[in-house]
């Protein structure tokens, strides 16, 4: 089994290529497009160069599996799907997030809650085959009611891609104040991957290096990105659901610091492309794309 993770810089989020030599299928999980929000312009460039070491390798994409709609960044699916093929995955829970954000953005009865614009939805214990390999999805709902994480073994080596559930150990854990997010759903989903066997790496959507004071290091002010990391890490090293940590605590420490977050920056283009499978909307008569912008519809729970 071999995994190549990428780092999309602007966003902090990974990509994920998953593969296995001998054989050509592979998955790509949770790719990303290029956005500037000051110009409205998408563009592709970070991931055709993911695109280009899939060539490389001669590989022939399978799947494309989102592990639920993001908020941070816009996906790159459709455009790595019109040039490489392979169904775009996501949880059948989508169409829960469809649904409450059809309304925020006031789409049209064109816009369908059924999740149909995506190739393939899985649930919890859906199997996906790759080539030797089993990849079994998992419902993790917390960050969202959709979220979904993949766990694929090779027989000697286990790895899940957990999507927004869990981050490094000295970073934590996903918010849980979106719509329908849930922090007691969110530490119950944590506690099933954390019950994996301890050498079982676990592989991030996206990573935010905390600040390392200058006296501490005043050559470097964070520490390397960090793409994944091991189950017994999570239970010993987490700042927020190390191996002790109740619920209780948990639901009242991440309640408390969710009241303290701006919304993401990219959340309202981000989900709008995002719940139709990564299609910007369609071109009005000019021929041009636009995106909508819900005034007062989401509140952000920062005091400063």
């Amino acid at each position: 089994m071999n995994i190549e993770s990428f780092l999309h810089q602007d966003t902090e989020t990974w990509t994920h290529l998953l593969y296995e030599d001998g054989h050509r299928m592979c998955a790509l999980i949770d790719p990303v497009a290029d956005y500037d929000p000051a110009s409205g312009t998408v563009s592709y460039t970070s991931v055709e160069r993911i695109m280009q070491t899939i060539s490389l390798h001669q590989l022939s994409v399978k799947y494309i599996i989102e592990t639920h709609a993001h908020a941070d960044h816009l996906s790159a699916a459709p455009h790595v799907q019109s040039q490489l093929g392979g169904q775009i995955v996501i949880g059948r829970y989508i169409t829960q997030v469809q649904h409450t954000f059809k309304a925020i953005f006031n789409l049209d009865s064109t816009f369908c809650t059924d999740g149909s614009q995506f190739d393939l939805l899985t649930e919890e214990g859906t199997q996906l085959t790759l080539g030797t390999l089993t990849i079994t999805a998992l419902h993790v709902p917390g960050h969202t009611p959709a979220d979904m994480a993949y766990h694929v073994s090779d027989g000697t080596h286990d790895a899940i891609f957990v999507g927004d559930t869990l981050f490094a150990p000295d970073v934590g854990t996903a918010r849980c104040d979106f719509p329908k997010g849930s922090s007691v759903c969110l530490y119950n989903s944590i506690q099933r991957l954390l019950n994996f066997p301890d050498d079982t790496t676990l592989y991030f959507c996206h990573d935010y290096p905390p600040q390392v004071a200058a006296q501490t290091d005043p050559e470097r002010s964070t520490r390397p990105y960090q793409s994944c990391s091991t189950v017994a890490d999570q239970k010993q090293h987490n700042i927020h659901v190390k191996l002790g940590t109740s619920q209780a605590d948990f639901v009242a420490m991440r309640e408390e610091k969710d009241r303290t977050l701006a919304m993401p920056r990219l959340i309202l283009p981000s989900i709008q492309v995002n719940i139709d499978a990564g299609h910007l909307p369609k071109a009005e008569s000019n021929g041009v794309h636009y995106l909508k912008i819900p005034i007062n519809q989401l509140t952000s729970g920062k005091s400063d």
